[in-house]
Order: structure tokens, then sequence, then C-alpha cells
């Protein structure tokens, strides 16, 4: 190779040589280039540095001058870029060595450095000049126009099992919100237009001279601190990994929330722009376009990667979950944008940096899952509600597998399969007969089954059965309401609902013969024989005083009860009603009027039966009950 090279010199010296000679015979010189050009077409420029070569000093100076007195003269852009093209063109031509060409090569050279220098900073200023600032109202104003949809589950989650309570409680927990999701095309424009064919053409001009390097060093200088810029003010700040595991829960929260936000604005708004751009402004090379893109775009990506990571490897606790979620769904949604935009060998290291972050926020969900799970069927708290009402870890639990099952398709890729997951007897038993589990069904239905045994155990702290009994309705009542009222009944089907509600009435019976079958002994014809003799009045007289008592107790203690759900409390009131007013009814009717006539009677029969309605009216409303407000008939 080194000897065809050498070969090709010589060849060109000579002809050299021989042009010179030529040049005092035309006619011998016209002769003599027709046979040397038609010997080797190395040769067959030679017409153009013999005849042109006064033509080509003189556009060479009028470019030099130009170049010279651009800045001081402020001569027109399209006049300098010609003068800029033409040294290009002379230094790319004049491969003939000689002591004259070396003089015009260096001239040329120095030249050409000198607008290579000046188109540079021009560049730069042109950068810099129409970088468009990110207007926030603007872009989401184009986002609501166009493809994004802000999606929000108004269920509400607390710290923990203690802390939490619903919106009718009063309590402070938080709305969990979905993020953006964004499809199909929004185009927001970070620099204007009508600079892209100033840039495009100092690029070419560069490229071509051999300062790519230079060029492509600026553009990704500026256009890196436009990305930057951008991701703070969609609030992505720059924290290192040990600064966001020291981050506190509920401000971590809110990071973790914008952060989805930026990851599909920035990937499917901002980093598509910015490789439009990279395409259009360095189309002239395929290796600067990639790499400028590339060098541009993978700091704004390493910053998000290194958060995503950062909440990956920290602390798994349940109120996590969710957003954890919200993050792995950010990222599976943009993995093929990523692998679009950074197709080629330059980018491959980004998508496999995206990659090893979606497998890790996928473990992070998954153990927190777990977690959550352990928490639910290791929960052993032993108060017990006064009133027999709704227990925190029932609305905690039932309003978090509620906001899971928004999240069914990436839990069902996430989860084993449930097969791997053995599901006892009882659960078998309260699913519709040939139904096939999901994963993520299979996991809730367990973790429901967690709950009732959990429940079940907590009732037992009640020493009165009848309030054991409100304490099971109110709870399983609970729980099949959201059961029914969501997308759970999708997953654990009408049959579960159906057993559910047919245990509560259950529940329901056995309330009534708790609570109530003692008073209703007291109301009972035998060993009374008719009652008119003195000793059957005695009888009766205790009896109605009995009965009194029970009565007044069972008021003092139920209507401090609470039975939060309307139905069930109005249902209980009404079966109440049925039970006793009629025993109530009948037996002051056979057996009133053998007592003392007068006021003295009054002293037995204290309440009529409509009384005794008007007094279950109190009943499960969770307040005190003020005894002495009942009407008193004795004397």
């Amino acid at each position: 190779m080194a000897a065809t090279i050498e070969g090709q010199d010589r060849v060109l010296a000579t002809a050299q040589q021989i042009v010179k000679s030529l040049n005092i015979n035309t006619k011998a010189t016209e002769d003599m280039i027709m046979i040397l050009s038609s010997f080797d077409n190395r040769l067959s420029n030679i017409t153009n540095l013999m005849d042109g070569g006064e033509e080509i000093n003189s556009s060479f100076e009028t470019a030099e001058k130009i170049i010279h007195r651009h800045d001081s003269n402020g001569l027109g852009e399209a006049e300098y870029l010609e003068a800029v093209d033409t040294v290009i063109k002379l230094t790319e031509n004049l491969n003939i060595q000689s002591d004259w060409d070396n003089q015009i090569m260096d001239r040329a050279e120095n030249a050409l450095q000198l607008a290579m220098s000046k188109l540079e900073d021009e560049f730069l200023h042109i950068l810099i000049r129409n970088t468009v600032p990110l207007d926030v109202d603007r872009l989401y104003g184009s986002i609501r126009k166009g493809s994004i949809s802000f999606m929000s589950n108004e269920t509400e989650i607390g710290d923990d099992f203690e802390s939490y309570r619903e919106d009718d409680d009063g309590g402070s927990g938080y709305h969990h919100e979905r993020g953006p999701s964004l499809g199909g095309d929004v185009y927001v424009d970070l620099i204007y237009p009508e600079a892209i064919n100033e840039l495009k053409a100092i690029a070419d001009r560069m490229i071509r001279s051999g300062y790519e390097k230079e060029c492509c060093q600026v553009y990704c200088n500026i256009r890196r601190d436009v990305l930057d810029e951008c991701l703070l003010i969609l609030g992505i700040e720059k924290l290192s990994i040990e600064e966001v595991q020291k981050i506190e829960w509920k401000i971590l929260d809110e990071k973790m929330k914008k952060w989805v936000q930026a990851v599909k604005i920035m990937v499917k708004v901002f980093l598509f722009g910015e490789k439009r751009l990279c395409e259009q402004v360095f189309s002239e090379s395929e290796l600067i376009k990639e790499i400028s893109f590339v060098e541009t775009a993978k700091g704004c990506v390493m910053q998000l990667l290194n958060f995503g990571e950062a909440v990956a490897i920290g602390h798994r606790s349940s109120e996590k979950l969710f957003r954890i979620l919200d993050m792995y769904d950010a990222v599976t949604c943009v993995l093929p944008d990523f692998e679009t935009l950074f197709a080629d060998e330059s980018g491959e290291s980004v998508c496999n940096e995206v990659r090893v972050l979606l497998s890790g926020l996928g473990e992070a969900a998954i153990g927190t899952f777990v977690e959550f799970e352990n928490a639910v069927k290791g929960e052993n708290s032993r108060r017990a509600l006064p009133g027999g009402e709704i227990h925190p870890v029932t609305r905690y639990v039932m309003n978090y597998m509620k906001l899971l099952v928004d999240y069914s398709d990436s839990l069902n890729t996430l989860l084993p399969n449930s097969e791997d997951h053995d599901l006892n007897p009882k659960e078998v038993d309260d699913i519709d007969s040939g139904d096939t589990l999901s994963p993520i069904s299979c996991r809730l239905l367990s973790l429901i089954t967690s709950l009732e045994a959990n429940l079940e155990e907590k009732s037992r702290l009640y020493d009165d059965n009848a309030q054991r009994y409100i304490f099971l309705m109110n709870n399983i009542l609970y729980i099949v309401q959201k059961v029914k009222d969501s997308d759970l009944r999708n997953l654990l089907g009408d049959r579960w609902i159906r057993k559910h509600r047919g245990q509560i009435r259950q529940w329901h019976t056995s309330y009534l013969r708790s609570a109530w079958g003692k008073a209703l002994l007291f109301l009972k014809d035998e060993g009374i024989n008719g009652g008119s003799s003195t000793a059957s009045k005695l009888i009766l007289k205790e009896r109605f005083k009995n009965f009194n008592a029970c009565f007044e107790e069972i008021y003092r203690v139920q209507s401090l009860w609470r039975v939060p759900d309307n139905q069930l409390r109005e249902e209980l009131r009404i079966s109440i009603s049925e039970k006793v007013l009629p025993a109530y009814r009948a037996f002051v009717g056979r057996f009133g009027s053998h007592l003392e006539s007068g006021r003295r009677a009054g002293k037995y029969v204290k309440y009529t039966p409509d009384d005794l309605e008007n007094y279950l009216s109190d009943f499960f409303e969770g307040t005190p009950a003020v005894l002495n407000n009942i009407k008193r008939k004795d004397t």
C-alpha cells in the first residue's frame, strides 16, 4: 500500500513538472494534456491546475479577506459561508505538492482554522439565542389537548393500620393519584425552528472540514443544559442515592409522583424532539448525529435512572407500593421509546441501564407486596373498639386491595403463577367452581382470608357476645361492599359475595338471640296461672320490673354501639321491633290489667309498645343515651 502511494506521488510530481514545461508552447501543451489525461485519471484535473491557477488564487484571496473581515465589516451570512466553501474546496483540491502550492495551502489552512473558530462561536450563539424556555402551562395545555390524561384514584391510604381513617371519618390519610398516561404525539419546540437551517449550514461545513468534534461538543453542552433545565422545571432535582433514601415519606411520595410524570414527558416529548433536532442539524453525518444525541440526552436520563434506583433499593414499607408500581409502569411504558431513541451501538448502554432499573423496580414492588401480606397476617393489636365498629385494619387492608386491582396487569406479570401459591380449602370453596385465578386474584383472596381470620380473633376480645356479632357484621359487610363496588368483584366473583352475605345474616340472627333472649324470657306466660291470684300478681310485678331493667340496660349499652352502614342499622332495628314489640304488646295486653289500677300500675308497666319503638331509634348511633329522658310512668 505504501509503495502504491509513493508511486502516485511520483506520477503527480512528474506531471507537475511537465505542466510547467508545457506552459512554453500552448499547442504542444494541449496535445500533451490530452495524452496524459487519457493515460491516468489522476491527471484529469491538470487542466484546472494550469488554466485555473490564477482564477483559484484570485477567488481564494477574496475568500480569505471575507473570513478575516467578517466580524468588523458585518458581511452577510451567505457571503461568509460562500467564502468558507471556497477555502474548504481549495484545501480539498490542492493536493499537488510544490513550493507555490505549499504557500497557498498554508494560507488556506490558516484561513480555514480561523473560519472554523468563528463558525464555532456563531454556532454557540445561535444555539443560545434560539433556545425556547420551557413554558409549563403551555406544555400541560398542549398535553391536555393532545393525548395525556391524568388518572386519579380517590381511595385513601394512611401510613399504617392504626392511623388509617376514611374521608367520612375525618381522618388524616392521603389520596393516591396515578401518574399521567401519555400516548400519541405531543410536540413542544425547545428551539426556534427558523434557527435549524443556520445550525445545519454551520454543522455541515465544520464536519466537512474535520471539525466535527468541536461542533458536537458545543452542541451537546448547550442542549444538555436545556434538558437539565426541563428536568428542574418538572420538579426533578439532582440528588444522590443516599440523599433520596433519607427523605421522609410524604416528601418522597411527592417526588416519586413528579418522577413518574417527568419520565413520560422527558422521553415521549423532549427526547424525541431532541432526536429530531440532531437529525436535522447533523444530517451530514450518521455518526455525529447519533453521538450528539446520546451525549446530549445521557445526562438527564441517568439523573432519572439514579432516582429510580434509589427508590428500588430503599427501605420497603407498604405505603410505597403504589408509587413504586407507578414508577414500574412508567418505565415499562417508555422502554420501547428508549429502544427506538438509542437504537445504535452508542446508545445500547443507556437501554441496558433502563432495563436494569425496570427489573429493580419490579423486585421492589414484589418485595413490598410481600411485606404488606406479612403485615396483614401478623397484625395482632389487642384493642377492642368500644362501639364494635369497623376496625382500622379492615379499612386499611380493603382500600389497599382496592387500589391493587388497578395494577392487576403489572402484578400478574410480576407475581408467580397461582399454582405456586396454595389456597386452603375454605378459599377454594369461596370462589366459583371452575374459575382459574390469576396470580393477583389468588393473592388477594388469601389476603382477605387472612383479614377475616384476624377479625374473628379480634371479635373474641368482646365479653358481650351480642357486641361480638355487631363487630363481625360491621367489618365483614364493609369487606363485602368494597368487593362488590370495585373491580375486586371481577377477581373474586359473585359466589364469594353471596357466601359472605349469608354469613352476615347468620350473625344477625345470633345477635338477636344473644342480645334479646333474656329480655324475652320475662315476657313468657309460664308460671303466671291466669294472673288473678295474689301469687300471680307478684310474679307479674317481678316480670315487668325485670323486663324494664333489662330493656334499660340494653338501651344504655347498645345506644353506644355503632353500625355505620345505614341499611344494616335499619335492618337491625326492624328485626328487633319484629321480635320484641309483638311479644311485649301481647304480654301487656294479657296481664297489664291484672295489676293495681291507676297510677300504681305505671310503676310496673312503664313503657307502651310505641315508647319502646321510639327508643329503638337510638340504637347503634354511637352516642350516649340519657336514660332520664325516658318517660317514666311510676309514681
